[in-house]
């Protein structure tokens, strides 16, 4: 009978590590939801980038975040809007906008950053610290083996 069935993929795929991120990216996309607006997630990208590359061009801040023109822009206007960063014409280059963090977004870097390690704990819970820096440096050693492709 259908309804005495739970969710059980078989072994082959649950052992696949790309199955497994899959999975650990959506409950942490859910998790995420329920603590954060929407918008947090990119908000937090761009202010963060911000704060450790400085002032920087927005066509330059949407390749190292490798956001496209028109979401770069989206996140850009309204973190503007809010009054966390502020756009200008670049004075070397009028064809160019160039972003700076405001103290505003410092504060709401903080503040995101607060709710993205509520989250963090959260998905974490059953881990050890060790575990979870183990986690981490995997993870890294992962993504350093593919630095072409977009994060």
């Amino acid at each position: 009978m259908a309804d005495d069935l739970t969710i059980n993929p078989p072994a082959r795929l649950r052992a696949l590590i790309s199955w497994q991120a899959n999975k650990v990216n959506t409950v942490s996309s859910r998790l995420t939801a329920t603590r954060m607006p929407l918008t947090a997630r990119a908000d937090f990208a761009v202010l963060a980038a911000l704060e450790e590359y400085g002032t920087v061009s927005q066509a330059d801040l949407g390749r190292r975040l490798g956001l496209d023109r028109n979401d770069i822009n989206s996140v850009v206007n309204r973190l503007s809007e809010g009054g966390y960063i502020d756009r200008g014409t670049d004075p070397a280059d009028r064809r160019r906008n160039i972003v700076t963090l405001l103290d505003a977004g410092r504060d709401q870097l903080e503040h995101l950053q607060g709710l993205t390690e509520t989250v963090q704990a959260e998905l974490a819970a059953n881990l050890t610290a060790a575990e979870v820096e183990q986690l981490r440096a995997l993870l890294a050693k992962l993504l350093q083996a593919h630095p072409a492709l977009p994060g």
